[in-house]
């Protein structure tokens, strides 16, 4: 398995490239299977019901749009979605590929901004995969045992070693605490952060 495969395989699976070519269409069954999944989460997590199924939407529609352009931005890019703000990081062997990427994630209906983290590199192997896939899991454990951090609010993403976030803080100490979190844990070199907190503009 290559690297990116594996965490757009996590963030986006690609079961369900054709429920969003249903959704898209308005058939009811798809609607169902993707809202579905998405109620459930949406009722621990600060965004609205109706929020969080338009991201599953948007999110299906961007890896159908990736399979369609070039299936090697597939492999390559990963996406999160909140709220309409599209996160795309991953690995691309040159800078084309980069804005590719982007243009493809803009012809999608719904999104309302596109956070470019894509990093443009051919060097990355199974050794960095590795590290990237430890350097998330340590992150995502220390937040799921802090109680003052919401954990379910975050999606993360780690490449080369640095560390992308993007979701919704409760409060501003709430995004300290996740950040400070983020930058003990060993062989991070960076961490940048996409979350917006509650409340504000």
């Amino acid at each position: 398995m290559t690297r990116r495969s594996a965490l757009v395989s996590l963030t986006i699976p690609l079961a369900i490239v054709p429920l969003a070519a249903l959704a898209i269409s308005g058939c009811e069954p798809s609607a169902m299977a993707s809202g579905g999944a998405s109620v459930g989460i949406a009722v621990a997590q600060e965004r609205s019901i109706g929020a969080a199924v338009d991201d599953t939407i948007i999110a299906s529609q961007i890896v159908s749009n990736f399979y369609q352009f070039d299936i090697e931005l597939l492999r390559l890019v990963s996406a999160e979605v909140v709220e309409g703000r599209v996160l795309l990081t991953g690995n691309v062997p040159n800078p084309v590929n980069r804005v590719d990427a982007v243009r493809v994630t803009w012809q999608v209906d719904g999104v309302t901004e596109v956070l470019n983290e894509i990093q443009v590199s051919n060097q990355t192997g199974l050794k960095d995969f590795a590290l990237d896939l430890w350097i998330s899991t340590q992150f995502r454990t220390k937040m799921l045992l802090d109680k003052d951090i919401r954990a379910i609010n975050y999606n993360v993403e780690t490449v080369n070693r640095v560390i992308y976030l993007i979701g919704i803080a409760r409060s501003e100490l709430e995004l300290k605490r996740i950040t400070n979190h983020a930058r003990t844990i060993e062989n991070v070199q960076k961490v940048i952060s996409h979350v917006r907190i509650l409340g504000a503009n």
